[in-house]
């Protein structure tokens, strides 16, 4: 059991979200755990387990804490598989897309598609099994909140079923998720109609969506070694003005033998910036920042450059992106 746990773990952004969960729920995260949660890109599954039961402890009174914490994460709290799913052309795209890239988020859990019939099911298989329950309707509520966000509230499931019996009132499941829940079913699973996989993505694109499957490709392989991209990944979400050289340092390395490491695992320290640096400003720009504020925190030389850089990744200006955003 412990050999397995070590080898797991979970993506830093979903762990913070879950910190800042146990917090509003009035629980308290130890500084130590807090601290190494903000540090790392990655966290181990002992400490994610711990974590879960520090939440499971801090909602005595809520059954369905763990599934309103579900409903309300953002594709943000998925890292870079979170991008990669706003960047698809359609629903069904994006579940492909899950099914694979899954382990990013949490490599002790996979999700599966099966097409019985006229319905398709996205079925959630975990192999873990501290707070399971809890951990599974979180999992299945993100999906269905994502879904209906990405497609600007157009989706609806036909059903959700969980293997465990209901924690609460089934009205209460079905209220969140806006759908028939069913409790003792062989598989936890989002259930759609086939022809929900055409709706098409609300912030589709593209060029965008193959690089960033690229990147996550990357990504997922070097899950199993200590990864260099993913230090590297966390370093450049905290200082993001931070170059090459300066990253290299605090890794103890230079920026030559950096090159080199991120190459071994097929990574470019200018693609992986890249794509950090886009999130980081339609994050920042989503949440009402100007653009030359935001082009100054990410290090750029002026408002010009950060506009034209910003043009690149996303084939629009900052400005039509917050206005799209905040339609």
């Amino acid at each position: 059991m412990e050999n397995s746990r070590a080898r797991f773990s979970v993506t830093a952004r979903f762990t913070r979200a879950l910190v800042e969960a146990i917090t509003r729920q009035g629980g308290t995260v130890p500084e130590a755990m807090r601290q190494a949660t903000a540090q790392e890109a990655r966290v181990d599954m002992a400490r994610q387990e711990a974590l879960w039961a520090l939440f499971v402890q801090a909602c005595p009174d809520d059954p369905l804490g763990a599934l309103r914490l579900g409903t309300d994460l953002q594709a943000g709290h998925l890292d870079i598989v979170g991008m990669l799913l706003l960047s698809c052309d359609t629903l069904g795209d994006a579940l492909e897309v899950l099914t694979e890239y899954a382990p990013i988020i949490g490599d002790n859990a996979r999700f599966e598609i099966a097409s019985p019939g006229a319905e398709v099911q996205l079925r959630y298989v975990p192999e873990y099994l501290l707070c399971r329950e809890q951990r599974v309707e979180a999992a299945l509520g993100c999906v269905v909140g994502l879904a209906r966000w990405m497609t600007n509230g157009r989706f609806a499931p036909r059903a959700v079923g969980f293997a465990h019996a209901a924690r609460a009132e089934p009205a209460a499941y079905e209220a969140l998720l806006g759908c028939p829940v069913h409790f003792g079913q062989e598989a936890n699973a989002v259930v759609l109609d086939a022809t929900d996989l055409g709706q098409g993505i609300v912030q589709a694109g593209g060029a965008l969506h193959l690089h960033l499957r690229a990147l996550a490709d990357d990504m997922l392989a070097s899950l199993a070694q200590d990864s260099v991209s993913a230090r590297v990944q966390q370093l450049i979400r905290e200082h993001p003005r931070w170059g090459k050289e300066r990253i290299g340092e605090q890794l103890g390395m230079s920026g030559r033998h950096l090159n080199r490491k991120l190459a071994a695992e097929a990574i470019s320290f200018k693609g992986l910036r890249e794509a950090l640096l886009h999130d980081l400003a339609k994050q920042a720009l989503g949440a009402g920042q100007g653009s030359a504020a935001v082009g100054e925190a990410l290090g750029f030389s002026d408002e010009n450059a950060f506009a034209r850089a910003f043009r690149r990744w996303a084939g629009q200006t900052p400005a039509q992106y917050a206005k799209s955003v905040r339609k």
